[in-house]
């Protein structure tokens, strides 16, 4: 299996993912205080949307670089 063809299943397996889920959230630390032995710490959640244009093209790229990818 060449490159082409293992980039062209991951953006497969990507599309079908941002279609299946929509969207991605993560923690991100933001601010941080240490008061001699106190320690604070601020965390927000992002969220992170995919839209379905973005999981369709990729989905279509994948499927070009499957088809087209290996020939010579």
């Amino acid at each position: 299996m060449n490159a082409a063809k293992l980039v062209g299943i991951v953006l497969i397996v990507a599309g079908v993912l941002g279609l299946a889920y929509g969207s991605f959230s993560y923690t991100k630390e933001t601010h941080e205080a240490n008061l001699g032995p106190l320690q604070f710490s601020v965390k927000e959640k992002e969220t992170i949307n995919v839209p379905v244009w973005a999981g369709v093209a990729a989905i279509a790229a994948g499927a070009a670089m499957l088809f087209f990818g290996g020939k010579r």
